[in-house]
């Protein structure tokens, strides 16, 4: 086995093994700027569903990357990276300490976060990711029941797409990368279109519910406190609520013809981010 692994790694294994995560982030930033192009056209064309599930190519780019690095290595078609002892301990601290800094941060955003939703100021939101729960503002803050019926119902589509393990999964992977700005460019993009992919699946169950879900999504509190692990609409950029009442106004009903039937569909300008 450990002379397997050194077949492997070479010499130097914590320099191969970083050789490894470069070529997978190098990898997977391709893939995420390819998704960011043609996720407006594909939302237009194929629905917000489609444009959500875009966002499974770039881990798969990072890990076709790595593994091809670790093929051509044992192929010999690359040569096992070197870099001097010290330079080594001294990027691997860097890279330890970005890491423990990104998952602090995260975790006093999640401490702040339940702090608003025990003080009554955070939701509707799902929280947490092994056993996600559907949070709502303290008294129902004012919503109908009908209202509070389109809210769970929306939350709940969250729960039954495990979306919020998706999120714990790009969080983990903020934390991995810290040094890779289009990770976090990819993770605001990731939340937009899962959140866009959840009203649509809503809308199909109840189309004659857009005016009524139009204006719940107006009355509805954005969350300023990030929120790591879980599924909320964030509060900063150009503000959420247009893009989503935007694609609402523009839903066709099921079983309405033309090839777009039964998707959400928005004019380019209404749903840019």
């Amino acid at each position: 086995m450990g002379e397997a692994l050194h077949a492997i790694l070479g010499p130097e294994p914590a320099v191969t093994l970083a050789a490894a995560g470069l070529q997978a982030n190098l990898a997977a930033a391709a893939a995420i700027l390819f998704v960011t192009a043609v996720r407006l056209p594909v939302r237009r064309l194929y629905g917000a569903e489609a444009a959500y599930h875009l966002w499974v190519i770039p881990p798969a780019a990072g890990l076709i990357g790595a593994v091809l690095f670790f093929v051509n290595l044992t192929a010999g078609s690359a040569q096992a990276p070197f870099a001097p002892p010290a330079t080594v301990k001294l990027a691997l601290a860097v890279w330890m300490a970005g890491v423990v800094a990104m998952a602090a941060v995260f975790a006093l955003a999640q401490r702040r976060f339940h702090a608003e939703l025990r003080a009554g100021r955070a939701g509707p939101a799902v929280v947490g990711f092994i056993s996600p729960r559907i949070v709502m503002p303290a008294d129902d803050a004012g919503y109908s029941p009908e209202e509070l019926e389109l809210i769970r119902a929306h939350e709940r589509t969250h729960v039954a797409r495990k979306d919020p393990r998706a999120v714990a999964y790009m969080a983990a992977a903020q934390c991995l990368c810290w040094f890779n700005p289009l990770v976090h460019v990819a993770a605001r993009l990731l939340r937009l279109d899962q959140e866009l992919a959840c009203d649509a699946v809503v809308m199909l169950s109840r189309p004659k519910a857009r005016g009524l879900y139009a204006g719940t999504l107006l009355k509805t509190q954005l969350a300023a406190t990030p929120l790591p692990l879980g599924c909320y609409w964030p509060a900063r950029g150009r503000h959420p609520l247009e893009v989503r009442v935007a694609l609402l106004a523009q839903t066709k009903i099921p079983g309405a013809g033309g090839p777009g039937r039964g998707v959400v569909h928005a004019p380019r300008d209404a749903i840019r981010p």
